[in-house]
């Protein structure tokens, strides 16, 4: 009897891998340019299947099995549930937070605290020091990241400037975390130590922050804003509306002391998201009964109002219409656009993978890296291309991570320069792509379309830049003979 092994097909051209890439595109850009920030509410999730099913139409004709190929794509999408999962209940944190009062009560002590003209680097810095104790640039975005973001809107600044200081800060601290399931990532790819990793990255992460910080700095004294903006209306207001205690800064802090307990993420935010409704019931019972269709707290209207703040659109009126934007939230329900985009994503990125596409553009990359610095480079590009078409930050860290390892070795590099490059480039470009996890995750949570926040989030931008003048003046590209008298 004869055995008929299944045909892994041909291996498919670079100019084939890159047709499905550069459709893709093209249609992405034709979206954002009719659609606009709308273009996220279902065009480019359709623009993604579009893609996908090119790329399975590449397979096919290169006999690429097509159960292959949907095994593939269902896998990459079966390993983004955390990540929705964690969407779903961003969105009911953020509706409980706001029934509670905490979101208000954050933006009503920020408004005495911070000025407009120290706001941005403030944002800047309050996100780095929480992502970098809860390891997290989701969590500082779902938590403090809100907060900040009404702060900066009720001042009359640009919702782009404060997204591009909330991303950059968030993202600092989350490299240089060592809770950071990225950071963990990338020097397990590389074959380094965690805190070997972590220590050379800081020679790269370092200066683009004080970089960044500068910038954000010139901006703030040049923001056409009043040097003192008096708030006492909108102070009133908030207190008019909301029960403002600083009791209610209890469960956020419950919550990041949880994470830092090392509290598993979906675990902890569906805490915050029951401590928020508890909260609720006791410091405003009133609201509660009005977003739950009532006059009066009873078991029915508590019952409907947590459950409405949960699952659904809630919008709380104040005396001060400028500020009703504010006091709005989607709950669960206003992340479904967020999931839609990632699940066609994961389809798109399923489908390139699949068909040998991104181990094509990756190869070929790597057959062009003939200088220390060209394999550098082709690294970084590696990451984003990887970024732009799986859709996927871990990816951007695996992919590259395993393909290049054997070259940094060849070329008598430490393995701590493969981690710092795929961090420097794989990590922080994930957020700047609309399609990508990372930016639907942020956009979706912010309110800031990823277009609009991603030309200011200048940390994210520049990181590659900087890292890359490491690698031409020569300065701590450590060897392996370094390495080892190390």
């Amino acid at each position: 009897m004869k055995s008929h092994k299944k045909s892994k097909g041909k291996p498919v051209t670079l100019l084939q891998s890159l047709i499905p890439m550069v459709i893709l595109i093209i249609l992405l850009g034709i979206n954002v340019f009719v659609f606009g920030s709308s273009a996220l509410a279902g065009s480019n999730q359709f623009v993604l299947l579009i893609g996908g099913l090119i790329a399975i139409g590449v397979g096919l004709y290169n006999k690429v099995d097509y159960e292959d190929i949907i095994k593939k794509i269902t896998k990459n999408v079966r390993e983004t549930t955390r990540a929705i999962y964690i969407l779903l209940l961003v969105g009911a944190l953020s509706g409980t937070w706001l029934l509670s009062g905490i979101i208000p009560t954050m933006i009503y002590y920020g408004l005495q605290i911070l000025e407009p003209h120290i706001f941005l680097p403030a944002t800047v810095i309050i996100c780095s020091i929480i992502a970098l104790a809860t390891g997290s640039s989701w969590t500082t975005s779902a938590t403090v990241g809100i907060a900040l973001v009404g702060i900066g809107n009720a001042m009359g600044i640009e919702l782009a400037l404060i997204g591009g200081a909330v991303i950059s800060g968030a993202y600092f601290g989350d490299k240089l975390s060592p809770l950071s399931d990225t950071t963990n990532l990338a020097s397990a790819m590389a074959g380094t130590d965690l805190f070997t990793h972590i220590r050379y990255m800081m020679f790269t992460t370092i200066p683009t922050y004080v970089v960044t910080l500068i910038i954000f700095i010139i901006i703030s004294f040049n923001l056409d804003v009043p040097d003192t903006i008096d708030m006492s209306a909108s102070l009133q207001a908030i207190d008019q509306t909301f029960n403002i205690t600083p009791w209610l800064f209890l469960v956020p802090v419950i919550v990041i002391g949880a994470i830092l307990k090392k509290m598993k993420p979906i675990l902890a935010l569906l805490l915050g998201t029951l401590l928020g409704a508890v909260f609720a019931l006791f410091f405003q019972p009133d609201i509660v009964a009005f977003v739950g269709e009532g006059t009066t707290l009873t078991p029915v209207t508590a019952y409907k109002g947590i459950m409405n703040a949960i699952t659904t659109d809630i919008a709380i009126l104040s005396p001060m219409e400028s500020l009703n934007s504010l006091f709005e939230a989607g709950g669960m329900k206003s992340m479904l656009n967020t999931v839609w985009l990632i699940i066609c994503a994961m389809f798109f990125g399923g489908a390139m993978e699949a068909i040998g596409a991104l181990k094509k553009i990756t190869q070929t990359l790597l057959s062009i890296a003939k200088s220390v610095f060209g394999l550098f480079a082709s690294t970084m590009a590696s990451c984003v291309v990887v970024n732009l078409t799986a859709s996927e930050q871990y990816l951007s860290l695996v992919i590259p991570g395993k393909m290049f390892s054997k070259a940094y070795k060849d070329k008598g590099l430490a393995p701590e320069n493969l981690s710092r490059t795929l961090e420097d480039s794989g990590t922080v470009t994930s957020v700047l792509i609309p399609w990508n996890t990372c930016g639907a995750y942020h956009s979706g949570v912010l309110g800031i379309d990823t277009m609009t926040y991603a030309p200011y989030a200048f940390f994210n931008i520049i990181s590659p830049f900087v890292s890359l003048t490491y690698v031409v003046l020569n300065i701590k590209i450590r060897r392996l003979v370094d390495a080892v008298k190390a």
